[in-house]
C-alpha cells in the first residue's frame, strides 16, 4: 500500500509537471499605482519610503528610467494601457470622461482569444460599474458610460469605479456609490466581506486566488492589478504609520506606498510557491505623476508628499513630472537582471509587447500607437521607432528621441516649446529658436497624429455602423500670445 501511495504521488507530480511544460505561453501580470511619482520608490533613489520588493524586482529585471504614462491624469492612461492606442482615439480626454468602447481591442480580449483566463483587480476608472449610480453623480451619466470589466473580456474582476481611501476602502466618503464589485455584484457589507484594512491587501486578496485557480487548471493567465495607492484619500494603517514616525502627515503617504510594496512581495512569493515564477512576466508602473501643485519638502507635515525625482511639473501636467513615471519589467530568462533602460517608452507599448510575447494576432489594420518594447528591454535595440504623443487640455506634445515638443495652438507657433531631455532634465531651457527645422517636423507630426486620432474618434477604426462617439471631438483652441504657463 505504501508503494502504491508513493507511485500515485509521483504520477500526480509528473502529470502536473508535464501539463505545465506543455503550457509554454507566459503568464502576464500588469501592475500600476495611482499618482505614484517617479521619485517615490527606492529603485529611483528615494531614501525614505521603503520599497525593498520593488527594488529587488528592479535588480532582477529591468528598470525603465524614461517611461511615460501618456496621460497626466488617470483615465486616459488606463485607456492607452489596455489598448496600445492613444486615449484621444477613444474620446477619453480626462478623468471620469467617456468610457472604454466595447469595439476596442484590449489586452484582455487579445489574450482571451489565446486561451488565457483574464482578471482585473483594483481601480477601473474606464466607465461606470452600474447603470443607475456613479461615485461622480448623475453628471457622469452612468447608463451612457456603463462599461464594466465583466463586459470587457475579463473572466474575474474585483474593482471600484474610481478612487477609494487607501485604508478601509469599503467605508467612508469615497465609498459612497463607489463599492467594490466582484464579478458584477456590489459588496454590500464591508464589515463581513473583506473590504476593510489596507486597500492594497484587499485587492491582492482577490488577485492571488485568481492566479491560484489558473495554475490549478493549468491555464495561462493575465492579471491586471491597479492599486489605488497613493491617490487621495491617503491613509496608512497603524503598522505603517509606526514605521514613519516623525514624518507628520506625510507618514500616511509613505506608509501606503510601503503597503503596495509589501503586496508586490507577497505576490511574488506566491508565484514562487505555485512554481510559475519563471514563466511569469511582471510589469509595474504608475498612471501619472504625484498630486499637488508643487514639490513638497519630504519632511513637510502634509499627505501630498509625492516627489518627481526632480522632473518639472506634477499630475495634470505635460511636463515630465506629470507623465514620466517609475517603471519595471521582469521576465526571467528573457530580460537580463540589472538592466537599465534610458530609451523613451510608454504604456502604449504594453499591448504590442504582450502580443509578441504570447504569439497573439491583431484584429485588423487599425492604428496602434505603441510598439513591441521587448527588443529594447533585451538590449537588442536602443531606439524607440515611434514618437510618443500626449494631449491634455489645450496642450499637445510629442517626444521623439531626445526631443520633446509642446504646442498650444494649431495655427500659432509663437508659444511652442522644445526641450532636449538628455541635456535638460528640468525642461527649463526652451531651444525652439535654435532648432526650427526639428520643431517644424515635430509640429507637423503631432498635428497629423491629432487629425488621425479625430478620425478614430469618429468610429473609423471599428467597422461598426452602430457606433456613436460619446462626445464631440475636442479641438485645440487658439491661445493668445501672452505669458501663460503650461503648468496647470
Amino acid at each position: 500500500m505504501k508503494y502504491i501511495i508513493i507511485f500515485l504521488a509521483f504520477f500526480s507530480f509528473f502529470s502536473t509537471h508535464s501539463q505545465n511544460s506543455k503550457n509554454n505561453k507566459p503568464n502576464i501580470i500588469l501592475m500600476m499605482c495611482d499618482d505614484l511619482g517617479w521619485g517615490d520608490v527606492g529603485f529611483n533613489g528615494n531614501t525614505i519610503i521603503k520599497t525593498p520588493n520593488l527594488d529587488k524586482m528592479a535588480s532582477e529585471g529591468a528598470k525603465l528610467n524614461h517611461f511615460y504614462s501618456i496621460g497626466p491624469v488617470c483615465s486616459p492612461t488606463r485607456a492607452s494601457f489596455l489598448t496600445g492606442r492613444h486615449y484621444y482615439r477613444m474620446g477619453i480626454w480626462s478623468a471620469n470622461t467617456a468610457h472604454l468602447p466595447e469595439q476596442e481591442y484590449t489586452i484582455a480580449k487579445m489574450l482571451k482569444q489565446q486561451g488565457y483566463t483574464t482578471g482585473h483587480f483594483g481601480k477601473w476608472h474606464l466607465g461606470t460599474l452600474s447603470k443607475n449610480i456613479s461615485a461622480k453623480g448623475s453628471k457622469r451619466k452612468p447608463e451612457v458610460n456603463f462599461a464594466p470589466p465583466w463586459l470587457r473580456d475579463y473572466d474575474d474582476s474585483f474593482v471600484t469605479e474610481s478612487a477609494v481611501c487607501t485604508w478601509d476602502p469599503g467605508i467612508g466618503r469615497q465609498a459612497i456609490n463607489n463599492p467594490y464589485y466582484h464579478n458584477g455584484v456590489a459588496i454590500k457589507d464591508p464589515y463581513t466581506e473583506n473590504v476593510l484594512g489596507d486597500d492594497s491587501k484587499v485587492l491582492m486578496d482577490r488577485a492571488i486566488p485568481f492566479i491560484q485557480n489558473a495554475v490549478k487548471n493549468n491555464q495561462p493567465f493575465v492579471a491586471v492589478i491597479w492599486f489605488h495607492a497613493p491617490h487621495e484619500d491617503i491613509k496608512a494603517g497603524p503598522e505603517y504609520l509606526k514605521k514613519y514616525e516623525g514624518h507628520g502627515e506625510a507618514a500616511h503617504y509613505y506608509g501606503c506606498v510601503n503597503a503596495v510594496d509589501d503586496q508586490v512581495g507577497r505576490l511574488r512569493m506566491e508565484l514562487e510557491k505555485l512554481g510559475v515564477a519563471d514563466n511569469t512576466a511582471l510589469f509595474f508602473t504608475s498612471d501619472n505623476g504625484p498630486e499637488g501643485k508643487q514639490e513638497m519638502n519630504p519632511e513637510s507635515p502634509i499627505k501630498r508628499a509625492g516627489v518627481t525625482g526632480g522632473f518639472r511639473g506634477r499630475k495634470r501636467d505635460v511636463y515630465d513630472g506629470g507623465v514620466r513615471v517609475p517603471s519595471l519589467a521582469l521576465w526571467p530568462k528573457h530580460i537580463k537582471p540589472g538592466t537599465v533602460i534610458n530609451v523613451p517608452v510608454s504604456v502604449l507599448d504594453y499591448l504590442p509587447t504582450v502580443k509578441n510575447m504570447t504569439g497573439a494576432k491583431m484584429p485588423n489594420d487599425r492604428p496602434f500607437d505603441g510598439q513591441d518594447m521587448m527588443p529594447i528591454l533585451k538590449g537588442k535595440v536602443n531606439k524607440h521607432k515611434k514618437s510618443i504623443p500626449f494631449r491634455f487640455r489645450n496642450f499637445a506634445c510629442l517626444v521623439k528621441g531626445k526631443y520633446k515638443l509642446i504646442i498650444e495652438s494649431r495655427e500659432d507657433n509663437s508659444k511652442d516649446q522644445l526641450y532636449n531631455l538628455e541635456a535638460d532634465k528640468t525642461e527649463s531651457n526652451n531651444i525652439v529658436v535654435a532648432h526650427s527645422k526639428i520643431v517644424s517636423k515635430m509640429r507637423d507630426e503631432i498635428l497629423k497624429f491629432l487629425d488621425d486620432a479625430q478620425e478614430s474618434h469618429s468610429g473609423r477604426d471599428y467597422n461598426d455602423n452602430n457606433f456613436n462617439p460619446v462626445g464631440k471631438w475636442r479641438t485645440m483652441k487658439m491661445v493668445p500670445n501672452n505669458n501663460k504657463k503650461t503648468s496647470q
